[in-house]
């Protein structure tokens, strides 16, 4: 099995791969069917995010492992505006763009792990992980 797939997001199909290669790698971890679910939503959260705020990034999906645990590790990169207010993005509610504002706490519920990294100007960084049990 390939241990890593970068996908780069510059169209909405893009997102629809990243959300499929997410659940390809997860299904040869052996996860079970909600938490490949629970994958393909929080990709496709952050996949829409890099399009509607940065216009293109990328997202990377590896296998992980850690500690004697086995997981995937999704990493979504952009050089777009960043986030003003990490804290405010992470609510439940907020948007900037006018939807649901689920997405970035949505996917953060989601997965294990989840860390976000921004700076107005120089773009965004979110890593998460989702482990097997």
């Amino acid at each position: 099995m390939e241990t890593e797939r970068r996908i780069r997001i510059t169209k909405d199909t893009d997102i629809v791969a990243a959300r499929e290669e997410g659940r390809t790698f997860g299904a040869a971890l052996r996860f079970p069917s909600s938490d490949l679910t629970f994958l393909s939503v929080a990709i496709s959260e952050l996949a829409r995010n890099i399009l509607t705020y940065a216009g293109s990034g990328e997202i990377a999906i590896s296998v992980e492992r850690r500690n004697g645990r086995t997981g995937l590790s999704v990493v979504a990169r952009d050089e777009g505006p960043g986030i003003d207010d990490i804290h405010l993005a992470m609510q439940d509610g907020y948007s900037t763009s006018g939807s649901l504002g689920l997405g970035l706490p949505g996917a953060r519920r989601l997965m294990d792990d989840f860390d976000i990294w921004s700076e107005p100007g120089k773009g965004t960084v979110v890593t998460m992980r989702k482990w097997t049990r």
